[in-house]
């Protein structure tokens, strides 16, 4: 009964997250936030963009990280029509460890404090030959052991920015996506080999979105005490250049169920910048606002233990 009661929930948990309420929360709700430094991963197209957007429309100091330099010039461009002002561009490829190492200390040599770090960049089932610069699988490499490294590095700033903050916390919010309750982790696929190659793009996907939810989990237990906050994210189904390596088809099929663009940046800003998420530090966050709940695995100590001490050793000699 037990097991029936636990799937019945969990189907329940993602069907609502399929049509939610409607959002009780805009970013009209934002305080100001003169003063405050924040980085947004794949800031420059998507929900990213409109993360950056209104952030910038509060005053905040944004770095805008991403791949391609041109793209960001076209961004910003586009948000200094709209907000007047414009991010600073923080070159940053998730998928090459060395790229995510300068980004990091690039940022170090210029702040001292970092207040909000939007892990929002990621991959969505891109070919199955596709690897990291490292070797890794593309969508584990970039979704979770970039970011995951990334953050680590540049926990010295997201400290001190826990000491200037308003609320006494500095925030991690990483990007996840209803993807996470279709799948748990096989260890063996995070690099290339048969294994991966039969699980296939779309149950990798699966995994590295679960694997978010995993990572933001740890970050909440293992820094909790010295002032940050961490939660993982559903953004909700959207329509956004995510979709970009789906068939026509799957597309098509897509689109019928997806939600303007700015409507993604809603849960992400909520749980960076409100006072309501620094009660969920640890937990998932799901349309439009909301707290949620992931699968049961994702509260899983073993499995968490598990990837950090991976995700450490990966990292060892960098």
């Amino acid at each position: 009964m037990g097991t029936i009661l636990e799937s019945l929930s969990l189907l329940w948990h993602v069907l609502t997250q399929f049509a939610p309420p409607k959002p009780t929360f805009s970013p009209n709700h934002i305080p100001d936030l003169t003063g405050r430094v924040m980085i947004v991963t794949g800031g420059n197209t998507g929900i990213g963009k409109e993360t950056i957007k209104a952030l910038l429309e509060h005053n905040a100091k944004v770095y805008m990280a991403c791949r391609d330099e041109v793209k960001a010039e076209l961004a910003n461009r586009e948000l200094k029509e709209q907000t007047g002002r414009e991010a600073i561009f923080l070159e940053l490829d998730l998928a090459s460890l060395a790229s995510v190492k300068k980004a990091a200390q690039e940022f170090l040599s210029k702040e001292r404090e970092l207040h909000v770090l939007f892990n929002n960049a990621g991959v969505m089932v891109p070919p199955i030959d596709w690897l990291t610069k490292d070797g890794y699988d593309m969508q584990f490499g970039t979704n979770v052991l970039g970011h995951w490294y990334f953050t680590e590095l540049l926990m010295p700033a997201l400290l001190e920015g826990a000491k200037t903050s308003p609320d006494g916390h500095a925030r991690i919010v990483t990007t996840s996506s209803s993807a996470a309750y279709f799948a748990t982790v096989t260890w063996d696929s995070l690099r290339d080999g048969p294994t991966r190659r039969k699980l296939g793009p779309q149950k990798l996907y699966c995994q590295s979105k679960f694997l978010n939810v995993v990572m933001a989990r740890e970050f909440a237990k293992r820094y909790g005490d010295k002032g940050i906050i961490s939660v993982s994210v559903n953004p909700g189904n959207l329509k956004t250049d995510l979709q970009r390596h789906t068939t026509p088809f799957q597309r098509k099929l897509i689109n019928l169920m997806l939600y303007p663009a700015p409507y993604g940046a809603l849960t992400q800003l909520w749980g960076g910048l409100m006072p309501e998420p620094l009660k969920y530090s640890g937990e998932f966050l799901v349309p439009w606002a909301r707290l949620g709940r992931c699968r049961p695995e994702a509260y899983d100590d073993a499995i968490g233990e598990r990837l950090w001490n991976y995700l450490e050793e990966q990292v060892k000699n960098k």
